[in-house]
């Protein structure tokens, strides 16, 4: 199972989501660090990414290739990150057939009614059990 953690600016969101999902040992998975910018890419590396790769064309191409995709909620938004994120890895990232755990931070001027406000190491705990969650179903459903 490929997954995709997306980030920008200075990579602490994205280097938090690999930390916890290395820690977590999930069986078969592969972490592959997409950073708009190389300070992300490398902020997600550093915290054990198995493979990293930066800018649009990189996030563009990779949508196809794997089966989930992590980061905060800004990444299917246009703009979002201060502009980092272009509105075609935004197009590239939601119309992906990926499944996609994002963490509802509400910074870029989305506000999605209905999710607890939280602290941010509460967000990323859901993200590793709802990927858990997800790889399990997926394997019961291959069997």
């Amino acid at each position: 199972m490929r997954i995709a953690v997306v980030d920008g600016q200075g990579g602490g969101i994205g280097k938090a989501i690999v930390d916890r999902i290395k820690k977590a040992n999930i069986d078969n998975v592969e972490i592959l660090a997409l950073g708009t910018n190389s300070f992300a890419t490398d902020q997600m590396l550093k915290a054990g990414a198995h493979m990293g790769a930066t800018g649009e064309n990189a996030i563009i191409y990779n949508m196809d290739k794997v089966d989930i995709v992590c980061g905060v909620i800004a990444i299917l938004s246009a703009n979002s990150m201060l502009g980092e994120l272009t509105p075609s890895m935004a197009t590239a990232i939601s119309s992906s057939s990926a499944f996609k755990v994002l963490l509802p931070i509400n910074r870029c001027g989305i506000h999605v009614v209905g999710v607890v406000d939280s602290n941010l190491n509460t967000y990323i705990d859901e993200v590793v059990v709802t990927i858990e969650r997800y790889i399990s179903e997926k394997g019961e459903s291959n069997k």
